[in-house]
């Protein structure tokens, strides 16, 4: 199976290389990081990979993004299964107070992420198949005010793919939307970790298995689906007064 990995050198693309590499598969990895990358690919040859190849791209450079998804393509023949697995999470006093912040907040994880999705969505039309898995978060599952604008940009690619599931369904290409919690990764260094912080490793088995299974919207580890639905529940009145 020929599988393209997109934000490859973050924690949980990482963990997630490392078991579709253990099952020897074919990988093509993109991330910004050159160096990192060859020391990502020489680990997964080890680790059992059928072949790693890489490329670098700056994912916010939105107009070279069609000929990473073309350059994978052409060296993997065909992409079976595209993770697309980048973010950062922003400064939130910063981006509500500074819209340049916000701006960059919206793109790495919002914008940037449609235009590839587009470009591989367009890959896949053409070869009447294939799986694209996305992860996105829980915080987009409602504006919640410690990290709302990281919040709206997960919404507006999880409402994204939920329209583009649809539209692709007629070409043989599946859409997955993975939500993650929280996860005890260097973008939340930062963070005081608790019992809900899991580990990249356990969201990664959350991920592969779900993209085996053809699930459409997927909660990592699964019991933020339950967590959610409690978020998701309460009166705005209220909710608005929260600071969680």
């Amino acid at each position: 199976m020929n599988v393209l990995i997109i934000g490859a050198t973050s924690a949980i693309a990482k963990a997630a290389a490392r078991q579709y590499a253990a099952r020897g598969e074919c990988l093509f990895l993109i991330a910004r990081d050159d160096k990192r990358l060859q020391e990502m690919s020489e680990d997964l040859v080890v680790r059992g990979a059928d072949s790693v190849n890489s490329a670098s791209l700056d994912l916010l450079q939105h107009d070279q993004h069609s000929q990473a998804i073309d350059e994978a393509a052409s060296v993997l023949g065909t992409i079976d299964i595209a993770l697309v697995c980048h973010g950062s999470l922003p400064d939130q006093e910063q981006a509500e107070n500074d819209f340049a912040a916000a701006e960059k907040a919206l793109d790495i994880n919002g914008l940037s992420v449609i235009s590839l999705v587009t470009a591989l969505a367009a890959t896949m039309k053409l070869q009447g198949n294939g799986k694209i898995a996305v992860v996105t978060s829980v915080a987009g599952d409602r504006g919640r005010q410690p990290n709302f604008v990281y919040g709206a940009a997960k919404a507006m690619v999880s409402t994204y793919l939920q329209g583009l599931r649809g539209k692709l369904l007629p070409h043989g290409v599946q859409v997955i939307d993975i939500r993650p919690g929280l996860v005890d990764s260097p973008m939340t260094a930062h963070l005081e970790k608790g019992a809900l912080f899991s580990s990249p490793e356990t969201v990664a088995a959350k991920i592969v298995k779900s993209i085996d299974g053809n699930r459409h919207t997927v909660y990592a580890p699964g019991y933020w689906r339950l967590i959610m639905l409690v978020v998701k529940s309460i009166p705005e009145a209220i909710f608005k007064r929260l600071k969680f």
